[in-house]
Protein backbone atom coordinates (compact mmCIF):
# COMPACT_ATOMS: atom_id res chain seq x y z
CA UNK A 1 0.00 0.00 0.00
CA UNK A 2 2.37 2.77 1.24
CA UNK A 3 6.07 2.58 2.00
CA UNK A 4 8.27 4.94 3.99
CA UNK A 5 11.98 5.26 3.48
CA UNK A 6 14.10 5.17 6.62
CA UNK A 7 14.79 8.91 6.19
CA UNK A 8 11.06 9.69 5.95
CA UNK A 9 10.33 7.61 9.04
CA UNK A 10 13.03 9.39 11.04
CA UNK A 11 11.78 12.83 9.97
CA UNK A 12 8.14 12.01 10.72
CA UNK A 13 9.15 10.71 14.16
CA UNK A 14 11.17 13.89 14.79
CA UNK A 15 8.24 16.11 13.82
CA UNK A 16 5.79 13.95 15.76
CA UNK A 17 7.89 14.25 18.92
CA UNK A 18 7.11 17.99 18.93
CA UNK A 19 3.34 17.34 18.89
CA UNK A 20 0.86 16.33 21.57
CA UNK A 21 1.11 12.73 22.80
CA UNK A 22 -0.92 10.16 20.85
CA UNK A 23 -1.08 12.33 17.73
CA UNK A 24 -1.41 10.46 14.43
CA UNK A 25 0.04 11.22 11.04
CA UNK A 26 -2.58 12.09 8.42
CA UNK A 27 -1.86 11.67 4.70
CA UNK A 28 -4.43 13.11 2.32
CA UNK A 29 -4.77 13.93 -1.35
CA UNK A 30 -6.62 17.14 -2.12
CA UNK A 31 -7.70 18.85 -5.33
CA UNK A 32 -5.48 21.70 -6.46
CA UNK A 33 -1.82 22.35 -6.99
CA UNK A 34 0.04 22.62 -10.26
CA UNK A 35 -1.11 19.25 -11.61
CA UNK A 36 -4.71 18.77 -10.38
CA UNK A 37 -4.00 17.02 -7.05
CA UNK A 38 -1.58 17.51 -4.17
CA UNK A 39 -0.40 15.60 -1.12
CA UNK A 40 -1.16 16.97 2.33
CA UNK A 41 0.57 15.63 5.43
CA UNK A 42 -0.47 16.78 8.88
CA UNK A 43 -0.93 15.60 12.43
CA UNK A 44 -4.35 14.81 13.84
CA UNK A 45 -5.68 13.60 17.17
CA UNK A 46 -9.17 12.76 15.94
CA UNK A 47 -10.27 10.01 13.60
CA UNK A 48 -12.89 11.23 11.15
CA UNK A 49 -15.65 9.16 9.62
CA UNK A 50 -14.18 7.27 6.68
CA UNK A 51 -10.61 7.31 8.03
CA UNK A 52 -8.57 4.17 7.74
CA UNK A 53 -5.53 3.55 9.94
CA UNK A 54 -2.47 1.77 8.58
CA UNK A 55 0.70 0.76 10.37
CA UNK A 56 3.61 1.67 8.13
CA UNK A 57 7.15 1.13 9.39
CA UNK A 58 5.86 1.21 12.96
CA UNK A 59 3.95 4.49 12.51
CA UNK A 60 0.17 4.83 12.54
CA UNK A 61 -0.93 6.64 9.35
CA UNK A 62 -4.48 7.96 8.84
CA UNK A 63 -5.81 8.06 5.30
CA UNK A 64 -9.33 9.12 4.44
CA UNK A 65 -11.28 6.80 2.18
CA UNK A 66 -11.30 9.29 -0.72
CA UNK A 67 -7.50 9.75 -0.66
CA UNK A 68 -6.84 6.03 -0.45
CA UNK A 69 -7.47 5.51 -4.17
CA UNK A 70 -4.61 7.88 -5.05
CA UNK A 71 -1.86 6.54 -2.79
CA UNK A 72 -1.71 2.83 -3.56
CA UNK A 73 1.96 2.04 -4.11
CA UNK A 74 3.16 5.42 -2.86
CA UNK A 75 6.73 5.58 -1.57
CA UNK A 76 7.40 8.50 0.76
CA UNK A 77 11.00 9.64 1.09
CA UNK A 78 12.71 12.55 2.82
CA UNK A 79 15.88 14.22 1.65
CA UNK A 80 17.81 17.40 2.17
CA UNK A 81 19.41 19.50 -0.53
CA UNK A 82 20.67 23.06 -0.93
CA UNK A 83 17.10 24.38 -0.70
CA UNK A 84 16.43 22.55 2.60
CA UNK A 85 14.73 19.32 3.50
CA UNK A 86 11.49 17.99 2.20
CA UNK A 87 9.34 14.96 1.70
CA UNK A 88 9.42 13.38 -1.75
CA UNK A 89 6.40 11.48 -3.03
CA UNK A 90 7.00 8.68 -5.55
CA UNK A 91 3.61 7.56 -6.83
CA UNK A 92 3.41 4.87 -9.53
CA UNK A 93 -0.12 6.06 -10.41
CA UNK A 94 1.03 9.60 -11.25
CA UNK A 95 1.18 10.29 -14.98
CA UNK A 96 2.39 13.87 -14.50
CA UNK A 97 4.09 15.58 -11.60
CA UNK A 98 5.01 19.16 -10.97
CA UNK A 99 8.57 20.24 -10.29
CA UNK A 100 7.46 21.09 -6.74
CA UNK A 101 7.16 17.32 -6.16
CA UNK A 102 3.93 17.73 -4.20
CA UNK A 103 1.43 17.99 -7.06
CA UNK A 104 0.44 15.27 -9.49
CA UNK A 105 -2.26 14.00 -11.79
CA UNK A 106 -3.44 10.55 -12.75
CA UNK A 107 -5.49 9.20 -15.63
CA UNK A 108 -9.23 8.89 -15.22
CA UNK A 109 -8.82 5.09 -15.38
CA UNK A 110 -7.38 5.12 -11.84
CA UNK A 111 -10.12 7.24 -10.28
CA UNK A 112 -12.76 5.27 -8.40
CA UNK A 113 -15.85 7.35 -7.69
CA UNK A 114 -17.77 6.53 -4.53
Amino acid sequence: MIQLSQAAKIEIERLKSKQQPNVLVRLAVKPGGCSDLFYDMSFDEILQEGDLTFEVSGLQILIDNQSLQYVNGLVLDYSEDLMGGGFRFHNPQAVTTCSCGNSFSITQDFIVHS
